[in-house]
């Protein structure tokens, strides 16, 4: 049985901070700033001539990626960001004149700024009405795993069976879930499933990856092509000149170097979560908020009904002052659209909720 107070001494600001905010920025644990530190100082002390060993260590995390999203190791790509994700889709498939593009409302801002500048026709529908607007004319569906304003979780494994029938790509965003809730990429078979690392992964900012199926790997085409997209790119002592020849995996999408640091980071916040188990994870995180939103409705606010997610979002009337107020108790959540919203992780305790509930009173 996982010992949360132990588990909590790996993120110090916590001693600071009563931090309910992980759908904005997760709080990244020692043990990964420790990674990056580590990394540096090899650098260092080996003057880099061991680069290449650097790369092995980046494929034994694309594995234990793999392994915290029920995907294969080939089909992990690292990416900066989600949108970088997203851009690759959107512009490495060729779309013909008037293919629709289906999203919901209200939706995480990347998944309807990109479509719009891509020129596609977008649609945005109420969620209970996805699977039903698909048709002969939808080619892409672009949906968060979890709404970022109110928590709602879409029910994922019957859209993602209707769009594999249609032969329609879906792309999922699991930003606002990847760390917290478990994902099995393997069971829903999306296109693409795509995570910004930096909120319930818990990562620095500027480190993220997608899991690409291989159907979509046969006929997306890379846009970022560099010394790393040929077969060969670790004979660096005789590159290959010429047309490349790409693997097939999904790290031909990588082009070239990599955020060698971040990665690191990246590797070890993955350990953390599998040393946990996300099943375990999932049950903490969602224990927590459920028992949020219970207190919430004692003090006679109506947080909104989604108990398997997260975020607990609750309207009010100016929420932007209340997030201020509380803020100014060292107490963090956030607003978003007239709605107070917060999220527990696994850092998070019963003590954080008292302290926020102190505060609203």
């Amino acid at each position: 049985m996982t010992d949360w107070a132990q588990v909590r001494l790996q993120f110090p600001s916590l001693e600071h901070w009563t931090y309910l905010n992980t759908a904005t920025f997760g709080q990244h644990p020692l043990r990964a700033e420790q990674a990056m530190v580590s990394h540096l100082a090899h650098r260092t002390e080996q003057a880099c001539y061991d680069f290449l060993s650097w790369f092995d260590d980046h494929d034994r995390m694309r594995a234990s990626v793999a392994r915290l999203v029920n995907a294969q190791p080939a089909d992990i790509a690292y990416f900066p960001n989600s949108c970088t994700a997203l851009g690759l889709l959107l512009n490495g498939v060729d779309f013909a004149h008037g293919d629709e593009i289906l999203t919901l409302e209200g939706e995480f801002p990347n998944q309807v700024y990109a479509p719009h500048a891509r020129g596609a026709v977008l649609r945005e529908v109420p969620a209970h009405q996805l699977v039903e607007a698909l048709s002969e004319k939808t080619k892409l569906v672009v949906v968060s795993t979890v709404n970022y304003i109110t928590g709602y979780r879409v029910p994922l494994a019957p859209l993602a069976a209707e769009c594999r029938r249609r032969g329609i790509l879906l792309y999922v965003d699991a930003t606002q879930s990847a760390g917290a809730l478990q994902i099995d990429f393997a069971a829903l078979q999306p296109s693409m499933l795509a995570v910004n690392a930096y909120k319930w992964m818990c990562c620095p900012s500027g480190i993220g990856f997608a899991a690409i199926h291989p159907d979509l790997r046969a006929r997306m085409r890379p846009l970022a092509v560099g010394w790393r997209s040929h077969h060969g790119w670790r004979n660096v002592e005789n590159l290959h000149h010429g047309a490349p020849v790409f693997t097939g995996n999904a790290d031909m999408y990588e082009g070239g170097m990599l955020p060698s640091p971040l990665l690191y980071a990246l590797g070890a916040c993955v350990d953390l979560f599998l040393e946990i188990g996300p099943a375990e994870i999932e049950n903490r995180v969602l224990s927590l908020a459920r028992d949020l939103r219970a207190r919430m409705t004692s003090l006679g606010y109506q947080p909104l009904p989604y108990d398997d997610s997260a975020i607990v979002a609750v309207p009010m009337p100016d929420a932007p002052a209340t997030a201020a107020a509380l803020k100014s108790k060292r107490i963090l959540v956030s607003a978003r659209h007239g709605l107070l919203r917060v999220s527990t992780h696994l850092y998070n305790n019963e003590s954080d909720l008292d302290r926020l509930i102190d505060g609203l009173a």
